[in-house]
């Protein structure tokens, strides 16, 4: 958790989590995860006791219960949600596609609005956006750029 932590935290992004439980319930958390995996948690647990913010996040179960799905949001600077990913409880976070979402958002700033293809990784092509008027499609199909496979799909090289 750790290492992974830094691989959060070398790109400028802050992690924090939020919990339904107890703050006595995190602190025997992280506790348990420094005894069992002798690791220490390095960001902030936040104690969500009536699930205010869990329910205003759609976190809980669909039926309306105090459980909680587990989800991961990315927030951009302007306190925008840019992306979310929920998982069922039983199953784990992807780690490696958390760091892919979150390079492919900077990405996306970056250059001012480019696509991110799927599966993609830093350094690797980004896509030019789907053309959104006639004149931009007419554009695009004439166009004598060896980026342009297709109208709707030109690889930025």
């Amino acid at each position: 958790m750790a290492r992974r932590y830094g691989e959060f935290t070398d790109r400028g992004v802050q992690l924090l989590g939020l919990s339904v439980d107890s703050v006595y319930s995190h602190l025997a958390w992280i506790d348990s995860i420094k005894d069992t995996f002798h690791v220490d948690v390095p960001f902030p647990v936040i104690a969500d006791g009536d699930s205010r913010v869990a329910r205003l996040y759609g976190m809980t179960t669909a039926d309306g219960g105090t459980t909680t799905v587990r989800s991961v949001f990315f927030i951009g600077p302007e306190q925008t949600i840019r992306a979310s990913i929920t998982y069922p409880a039983a199953i784990g976070r992807n780690v490696a596609e958390l760091l892919r979402v979150m390079d492919a958002l900077q990405e996306n700033v970056s250059s001012q609005g480019c696509a991110i293809p799927a599966n993609w990784r830093p350094g690797e092509p980004t896509l030019s956006p789907a053309p959104t008027t006639t004149a931009s499609w007419q554009e695009r199909r004439t166009a004598a750029d060896a980026g342009v496979k297709a109208w709707y799909y030109k690889v930025n090289e």
